[in-house]
């Protein structure tokens, strides 16, 4: 059973106002997780900064649905592919996408959808299934994360890199 999600509630029953409203849905909470990637906090054991970012694609998923939600996200990299600096601290670039960073950049697409699906089937009625959602979503996000950013530290000096960053980003 699929139910409706925020962005559903308020969406014009006409076709073409109803692509403009999703246009500027994506555009503008792709800009939003822009915006939300400024706050980095770097960490000196780790290539991989904390941000903003992580709250705001799970927010996009649960609120836009898996369609939207993906396709914002998709916007997001392809505004940071294409020179706009909004990855983590300003950044931008391809080197962002296969650099550290790029497992969890993949994982925030795969994030949203998850998280967007389970908001459809009505996980986001509830605080206890809102949150296994979002804790779904953030093991995505780190589980892609963690397993390329392994390629940049090392498999060695992953015990420590990898563990100090997942516990202090999931708290």
């Amino acid at each position: 059973m699929t139910h409706a999600t925020y962005a559903d509630l308020l969406q014009p029953d006409d076709k073409h106002q109803a692509l403009a409203y999703d246009l500027l849905l994506i555009l503008g909470v792709s800009l939003l997780i822009g915006l939300s990637a400024q706050v980095a906090i770097p960490l000196p054991f780790s290539p991989v900064p904390i941000t903003g970012q992580t709250l705001m694609v799970l927010l996009a998923g649960a609120t836009l649905g898996s369609k939207r939600g993906s396709l914002c996200l998709l916007a997001y990299l392809t505004e940071g592919l294409t020179g706009l600096p909004v990855f983590a601290a300003g950044a931008s670039g391809l080197s962002q996408l296969l650099g550290p960073t790029g497992g969890y950049l993949v994982g925030f697409v795969v994030a949203a959808y998850i998280t967007g699906r389970l908001a459809e089937r009505g996980w986001d009625r509830r605080i206890s299934t809102t949150a296994l959602a979002m804790l779904f979503g953030n093991a995505v996000i780190y589980a892609l994360g963690v397993t390329w950013l392994i390629v940049f530290v090392g498999w060695k000096q992953r015990s420590r890199s990898v563990f100090i960053h997942s516990s202090l980003a999931m708290s």
